[in-house]
């Protein structure tokens, strides 16, 4: 698949992009994503799919094309997608370059390509690699495994996004295979691949506690900054975690959806005199329509920058001067 011309320049940044092709052999074990329509608490390990094998074995050709065509997972996989990029906080003047672990058959870069976005994938399953092949997808791919480190120049990266990856290194699928090890190894030369002031974004199932404390402390240990942020952890289907990483700088670690107090809310039917506001094709509302400038001034605000309060003159259209 030959890439684009904007990833081609970025391409020079980088060390020797290796492009993935049917058949290839390159990098072998561990790190794969695990199934996104389980539910988001810590699950049992008796129904993991990192407990059935490595994931270059699990995801074979015939479970690649099962998850990429699987309406709820392509929905549950677009607005885990959609929540990482927000939390990155990206700046709203340019276009970035993104690094997508565990990219898998492209659903992740789908999102980061609609929102104007360069990436460069990377995923240990040949399998889910070819079906983003057929899938055309925008990004550049590499077959390689995340445990043996991140293969790109220091500073290449503006951020970094995973969609329930990360818990794949914390198994040991060969006697050489030691899992911390393999974690320093990927958050070390991930710290390093990114820019100074960048994030990165790693959703996760953790299975337990201690895995959890793992794989932070291991990212602590790395240079990391940050944090987890927690969506809707009162819920046993909805919780999703978010492991939120900072590079070079101690940013505002930013609030889970759903963290407010339900019982403050009065237990009763609200009247409100709103008309529903027009949606264009997308479910989107109308780009500079007061939904628009509402939701904005929210995703900021849940990325934990400084926000105007809202009032009833946002959005408000001024009158033309003659």
């Amino acid at each position: 698949m030959a890439a684009s011309a904007p990833a081609r320049r970025h391409q020079r940044r980088g060390a020797g992009l290796w492009r993935h092709r049917r058949g290839s052999d390159v990098g072998r074990h561990s790190a794969r994503r695990a199934v996104t329509s389980r539910s988001g608490s810590m699950a049992g390990s008796g129904r993991r799919p990192e407990h059935r094998g490595p994931p270059e074995l699990f995801y074979d050709e015939a479970e690649a094309r099962k998850y990429t065509q699987n309406s709820r997972v392509v929905e549950i996989q677009s607005q885990m997608s959609e929540r990482a990029v927000e939390l990155l906080g990206l700046p709203e003047d340019r276009a970035c370059l993104l690094l997508d672990v565990g990219c898998g058959s492209g659903l992740s870069g789908d999102y980061i390509s609609e929102e104007g976005h360069y990436w460069i994938g990377m995923d240990i399953s040949p399998a889910m690699l070819d079906v983003a092949v057929e899938r055309e997808v925008e990004g550049d791919l590499l077959l390689a495994d995340v445990g043996h480190g991140i293969p790109f120049r220091p500073g290449m990266f503006d951020g970094c996004i995973s969609i329930s990856a990360v818990q794949w290194l914390c198994n040991a699928d060969k006697k050489s295979h030691s899992p911390p090890k393999r974690l320093y190894r990927f958050f070390s030369t991930l710290y390093t691949a990114l820019a100074r002031g960048s994030r990165a974004v790693l959703q996760l199932y953790p299975e337990n506690s201690e895995q959890l404390e793992l794989i932070t402390a291991q990212a602590m240990r790395a240079g990391f900054t940050g944090g987890m942020v927690v969506d809707y952890p009162n819920s046993a289907k909805a919780k999703k975690f978010f492991l939120c990483l900072f590079v070079g700088t101690s940013g505002t670690l930013p609030k889970g959806l759903g963290t407010e107090c339900a019982s403050e809310e009065p237990q009763q039917a609200k009247f409100t005199n709103e008309r529903t506001r027009f949606r264009n094709i997308k479910g989107k509302s109308v780009k500079k329509s007061r939904d628009w400038i509402l939701e904005k001034k929210e995703r900021r605000r849940r990325q934990g920058k400084e926000v105007r309060a809202d009032t009833k003159y946002t959005g408000r259209k001024r009158r033309p001067r003659f």
